[in-house]
């Protein structure tokens, strides 16, 4: 019988216990094996894409069901496809040289091995592409996992917890809803390996939860990616491509473009033709096209900026015609913001929503100033035609990736890594970096029957002199 004031483990500690059972006594899964688990979990998404889309849109309010496909479930399906085609050659052995003068003919070897249980923390924005995406990697790097979804992927989350089973075993995967105090217990448990995507704040308190355990963690974090547009750049194909940014999931986007620079000159053209595009892409505040915002209190924090800004003398440019905002449904028109305050909300923190703010500028030295006098952006996103110019941008604004002359698209393309840097965050996931983030890069030297080290064993004499002389000559 068990002593009723022992604490008993929790549902989270029995999770973890098991997958630590089954991976020890399976710890290196074959290729065959992973392959299987890929494209199980690629089938389950095909298999439920309609059921997902719904659910997240139920956790939404509504979420464009295009957006869901563009967005979630085509980069987690042709993800896999990726993986699939590598995975062999990520698997393989690496051979490193050595040297010959040291140890004749021995043998070094990088070995990418499975580090065992991996924990992944997910946030509401994008659910279903930053759970089962990373999944993707952890399964290709031989790993099992336990997953935690967010207390706004309510719907979604039970969806998971209910259909996965059919798919994979406990063992193997097992999916965890929000209900008070799992996420703190999830942060504290031993994984092996910690992914968690969300806010710097709580990426913060997970990092420190973390580190009880000396668990590694990856954390894909936010920031205020900034758009430069430059004077060679055609305005309205910036215009096109920064708003379509900016406007997917409704701006709800770590990597979207959160405020955009322009040539002074060109200000008030940008915004006469953000107008236009907004008026034909989005017609109506009641769109299908367009998303609503997550919940009430991000609603409420969105429309408290505006006003902030509004106060302080900026000019607030609501984009499309008639009302601005929709209590029932929670949707925000798009807004462009001019002259905004360095102080106010908008531009003291990621604005994750519908609003662009536009500065201006004279010289492409006072952007690059300014960038760089704040924390360090998940994404900066030059437009130019001037390869020198780009580069110069790239090499003085530090930031987690780069897209040239377009917005987010370095996030979707699978054999680049993606990660951010200082304050927008740390480690890399997609990939052949996601493999390996996944792996323990395990370095194997074999040694030879005979070992040259011999002759260097004491007691040391005038031999061991030549030998270490010749050696470090």
């Amino acid at each position: 019988m068990t002593d009723p004031e022992t604490p008993q483990p929790s549902p989270l500690q029995n999770a973890l216990a098991l997958q630590r059972q089954a991976y020890l006594a399976h710890p290196v899964p074959s290729l065959a094996e992973r392959q299987r688990d890929l494209r199980t979990l690629q089938r389950f998404i095909r298999e439920h894409q309609d059921a997902l889309c719904d659910a997240i849109s139920l956790d939404y309010g509504h979420r464009s069901r295009h957006e869901t496909l563009l967005a979630e479930v085509f980069p987690a399906v042709d993800g896999i496809d990726h993986i699939l085609k590598h995975l062999r050659g990520w698997m393989r052995p690496q051979r490193r040289s050595v040297d010959w003068r040291n140890f004749l003919g021995a043998r070094n070897r990088v070995i990418p091995q499975p580090l065992g249980v991996v924990g992944v923390i997910v946030p509401w924005n994008f659910p279903l592409n930053l759970s089962l995406v990373p999944l993707s990697y952890i399964f290709a790097a031989g790993n099992r996992a336990m997953v935690k979804m967010s207390e706004n992927s309510r719907h979604l989350a039970a969806y998971l917890i209910q259909h996965m089973p059919a798919y994979f075993p406990p063992e193997k995967l097992q999916f965890f809803d929000e209900t008070g105090g799992v996420g703190v217990e999830f942060s504290k448990l031993k994984f092996d390996h910690l992914l968690f995507t969300g806010s710097g704040q709580t990426g913060k308190s997970v990092m420190a939860a973390a580190a009880q355990n000396l668990c590694p963690v990856t954390l894909e974090l936010g920031g205020k990616a900034p758009a430069i547009v430059c004077e060679d750049f055609p305005l309205q194909l910036a215009a096109e491509r920064i708003l379509f940014v900016k406007l997917l999931n409704a701006g709800q986007i770590c990597t979207t473009v959160d405020h955009a620079w322009l040539p002074a000159a060109k200000v008030d053209a940008f915004v006469n033709l953000a107008r236009g595009l907004v008026a034909q892409r989005y017609p109506r505040l009641d769109s299908l096209d367009y998303t609503s915002i997550i919940d009430q209190r991000a609603f409420d924090r969105l429309l408290a900026a505006l006003d902030d800004a509004r106060s302080r003398g900026a000019q607030v440019l609501p984009l499309l015609d008639g009302p601005a905002f929709d209590r029932a449904t929670r949707k925000i028109a798009p807004h462009i913001v001019l002259n905004a305050p360095a102080d106010c909300l908008l531009m003291q923190r990621e604005i994750f929503g519908p609003i662009l703010p536009l500065r201006s500028y004279t010289r492409l030295d006072e952007v690059i100033t300014s960038i760089n006098a704040g924390p360090r952006p998940l994404a900066v996103y030059p437009f130019s035609y001037d390869a020198a110019k780009v580069q110069h941008i790239i090499d003085h604004v530090m930031s987690g990736g780069v897209s040239v002359n377009d917005a987010l698209f370095h996030v979707g393309q699978h054999d680049l890594p993606f990660g951010g840097v200082g304050d927008s965050g740390m480690g890399h996931y997609h990939g052949h970096e996601g493999f390996e983030t996944f792996s323990k890069m395990r370095p194997v030297f074999y040694q030879t029957r005979f070992s040259t080290l011999k002759f260097l064993w004491p007691p040391y004499g005038k031999f061991a002199d030549k030998v270490l002389a010749f050696l470090i000559r």
